[in-house]
Parts: C-alpha cells; sequence; structure tokens
C-alpha cells in the first residue's frame, strides 16, 4: 500500500481536530474510532476481510505502514478470527497520540506546547495543511449533499465519524440536523465500515454480545430480556443480552 495516499485514520484524525482549540473533538471515542480505521484501511488493502462480526486475516503480507503493520501482526498472533466488537474495545495505548506525531512528521500538523494553570504541560495540535483537511471534509459534504453512493474509503469514513460523534463537531446546531442523518445513513454503503461502525458504537454503549451458548446438561437455559442499543443520534437499535464485561478503554 502506497504512503502518497492517507489512510482512513489519519483522515479521521484531521477531521477531528478543532482548528480553534488544536484539541480533537471527541476523543475517548476517537480512540475507538482509530482502532476501528485501522481494521477498514486493512480491509481496503486486502490483509483482512469480515467473517460474520469477526475479522479474519486473509493476507499477513505487510502493507509497509508500521502502524497498520503492528495491528496487522497481532491479528495473525490471535490465530482465529476475532470478534469486531472486542478488537476495537481493547486497551490502545498512545494509539492516538501515534498519529498524531505520524502526521506532524509529514507537516500535516504542527505541534504547539502550552499549559494548563500556568503549571501542566500541555501540546496542542494545528493543522498546517488545511488543502488537505477542506478536501476531506468536501467529500463527505458531496455524499451527503448528492446523495450519490460514494466510494468505500468515503463511506467507511463517513460511517466512523458517526459512530465517534463526530457529527455535531462538523455539522453543528440545528441547521446541521438533516447533514447529521445523512452522515448517519451512510453506513449502509461500505459493509466493514459498517461493522466497524457499528462495533465503535457497541463499546461505547457498553454491549458486548456473546454467541449464546448451549446450558449445561441438566441446567435449564435462563430467558434474558434483550438490551436496547442506543446510537449517537438518539436511534434506538435492539441487541443482544450482555454477557461478561467489556476490555478497559484507555483514553489519553
Amino acid at each position: 500500500m502506497g504512503r502518497s495516499r492517507r489512510t482512513i485514520p489519519e483522515e479521521l484524525l484531521l477531521l477531528a481536530l478543532d482548528p480553534a482549540t488544536g484539541t480533537t473533538a471527541q476523543p475517548q471515542s476517537l480512540d475507538l474510532g482509530l482502532a476501528g480505521a485501522q481494521l477498514v484501511e486493512l480491509a481496503l488493502a486486502g490483509r483482512i476481510a469480515p467473517d460474520g462480526d469477526r475479522i479474519a486475516v486473509v493476507s499477513p503480507r505487510p502493507t509497509g505502514d508500521p502502524t497498520l503493520d503492528c495491528a496487522l501482526e497481532l491479528l495473525r498472533r490471535r490465530g482465529a478470527p476475532v470478534r469486531a466488537v472486542h478488537w476495537i474495545g481493547g486497551p490502545r495505548l498512545g494509539l492516538r497520540q501515534t498519529y498524531l506525531s505520524h502526521l506532524e512528521r509529514c507537516g500535516m500538523v504542527h505541534a504547539v506546547a502550552g499549559q494548563m494553570c500556568g503549571v501542566l504541560p500541555t501540546t496542542r495540535y494545528q493543522a498546517t495543511e488545511t488543502a488537505i483537511s477542506r478536501e476531506i471534509r468536501a467529500r463527505l459534504d458531496s455524499a451527503i449533499r448528492t446523495g450519490v453512493p460514494p466510494d468505500p474509503r468515503t463511506a467507511a469514513l463517513a460511517a466512523l465519524a458517526h459512530a465517534v460523534g463526530l457529527g455535531k463537531h462538523l455539522y453543528p446546531g440545528n441547521e446541521g440536523r438533516s447533514s447529521r442523518s445523512r452522515l448517519r445513513d451512510l453506513i449502509r454503503h461500505d459493509p466493514m465500515g459498517g461493522l466497524v461502525a457499528h462495533a465503535v458504537m457497541d463499546v461505547q454503549n457498553g454491549v458486548a454480545a456473546q454467541p449464546r451458548r448451549s446450558p449445561a446438561p441438566g441446567r435449564p437455559q435462563q430467558q434474558q430480556q434483550p438490551q436496547i442499543r442506543s446510537t449517537t443520534d438518539g436511534g434506538r437499535l435492539p441487541s443482544q443480552p450482555r454477557r461478561g464485561s467489556m476490555a478497559r478503554v484507555v483514553a489519553h
């Protein structure tokens, strides 16, 4: 995979950067979105493929992107296909900072050191290549405005932007309500992006649905009431019963 093209994690991060504050919108959910974006990018590169609600490695050949190749190797070491919700919900220490540092090395952002309350050191990031951010945003705007099915890369980016809650950041206020709704609808145009986007929302809502297991011999199977999974735009979808606890997610 050539490095002349920006990856979906990079584009998602650029979309999330607030030019006024130099911080990222929705930082906690963005960390989940970046992990999901890596899966979509690996799928577009032909390295992984969906297997139901699981992710299977179909080609362990490196992509040439060190961060993506690290994720690919971790998936390969699992041996068996891994559920998308479990992969995205796992700890991703420093993933956002890794991509911010990469964008800084590429000259797309620059770091601005500061202090909070005059004591705690902080780092903010300002986009330097604003034309790139405008081009990414224009692709989403075009897909929303025209209603023409976008290419898989743009559809996946839209699905992830909705899943991490960037809709209100990109299209704020009452005037942006219809655009946020259309952003959500773009999920259906890319199966892999849709799978990952729903997994991101499931992790945020604490839903880690497990396949139903057969009861032990001699033990009756208890009936459980289905939970309700909410989306970032207030929609409510039925989900499977919750079993077990979610893996800890560390935000940075």
